[in-house]
């Protein structure tokens, strides 16, 4: 897993039952390094987020099930949150302890889970093609049709299809191989030129990017759709083919073969039939599933089906490849197909290439807890 956007499906036609999901209440003073972290660091995301919960209504509930009560229950520590000031790690440290209550995050009988990293793609682009610049970041096409099968059966109720109509009939969108090789071609849908197919192809993987023009001047793109096709992890498929050592596989080392194997890479990269499309963003980015903008090293990527986008968590896991341990507040802003699971998170890193240093290597073991506001954490214990 490379990044927050995708992932590989399962290979089974059902699903394996996740484990149990269950909270532990737990004290401040529980959380390792709770005294040491730069609490401030993530205030820009806590800001982020309780000023996305300002614009809904009070009982709107957050969370499966409510797990995190509603927006109403959230309205006292958000107005708190926004009232801090830039830096204040003091004020900040008081204030959560005040109004929330941490809960270790339990998968069955364990508190242990993988957290890997994204981060956002920077690449060398133009605006037309020429040159090294021949590799077409596209728009999304308004040929592309998507299906809410949900409105047609009720046991399909979230499932969703992608694909485009031929000859009166729904059939599956154009596959990355036909696009690289035209298949949108003369349709103007082209949104920049980029001069390294491993790049795009990462680009893909990630999501979002900022795309460097030969003026020195940048633009940010993000997720647009996709083709709605599988996602086959080439990553994995290399380890099993021995091109690349499990102990060596990383974002970097797939990408240096991808670079130094052209032909091979270009084929290899075509096994992969999910294709993405971007729009260009405005001001700050990239911007998680949540809705807003992450902040690097602060937001993590989480599966919604247990954990409430929005809620700050403490994290407690390792450094990228190593065993020093790194402990920090974090904001639950973004998802993936990756990333599921009761104890499983994906750390967005920031973006070009020191994150990706980070975060090609990460693929670490840990834990967190949930912060939740007191009266949501009294309400639990209290078995309401």
């Amino acid at each position: 897993m490379l990044g927050a956007c995708e992932s590989e499906p399962e290979p089974e036609a059902v699903k394996p039952v996740a484990p149990a999901f269950s909270l532990q209440a737990a004290t401040f003073e529980e959380l390792p390094d709770w005294q040491t972290d730069q609490l401030h660091l993530a205030l820009p995301a806590l800001a982020r987020s309780c000023q996305r919960l300002a614009k809904q209504p009070d009982d709107r509930p957050l969370g499966p099930d409510g797990l995190a009560g509603t927006v109403g229950d959230w309205r006292a520590a958000c107005q708190a949150i926004n009232g801090t000031a830039a830096g204040d790690n003091g004020a900040l440290k008081a204030l959560l302890t005040q109004e929330f209550r941490p809960f270790l995050v339990m998968a069955g009988d364990s508190d242990q889970g993988l957290f890997t990293g994204y981060y956002e793609a920077e690449l060398k682009g133009a605006t037309f093609p020429g040159g090294d610049y021949s590799w077409p970041i596209y728009r999304k096409p308004d040929d592309m049709v998507t299906v809410d099968l949900g409105r047609f059966r009720a046991d399909l109720e979230g499932e969703r299809l992608v694909g485009r109509v031929e000859k009166g009939r729904l059939v599956p969108y154009y596959t990355r191989e036909e696009i690289d090789r035209g298949a949108l071609a003369g349709r103007n849908l082209e949104l920049l030129w980029v001069d390294d197919p491993a790049d795009s192809f990462f680009l893909h993987v990630q999501g979002s990017g900022q795309v460097v023009l030969p003026d020195g001047s940048r633009k940010r793109i993000g997720f647009a759709g996709s083709n709605g096709l599988p996602f086959f992890a080439i990553g994995r498929a290399m380890i099993d083919e021995g091109i690349v050592s499990r102990q060596d596989a990383s974002a970097q080392s797939i990408m240096a073969w991808l670079r130094e194997n052209p032909e091979d890479g270009r084929a290899m990269m075509a096994r992969n039939p999910r294709f993405i499309f971007f729009r260009e963003i405005d001001g700050d980015g990239p911007i998680g599933s949540q809705g807003v903008a992450l902040e690097p090293g602060r937001s993590l990527a989480v599966d919604p089906a247990f954990l409430p986008l929005g809620a700050p968590l403490w994290l407690d896991t390792t450094w990228p490849g190593t065993d020093k341990p790194l402990r920090r507040l974090v904001v639950a802003q973004d998802t993936g197909n990756a990333i599921k699971g009761p104890v499983r998170g994906d750390l967005f890193w920031g973006a070009g290439a020191p994150a990706l240093e980070q975060a090609g290597r990460m693929k670490q073991k840990g834990r967190y807890f949930l912060l939740l506001p007191k009266a949501v954490a009294e309400r639990r214990e209290l078995g309401s």
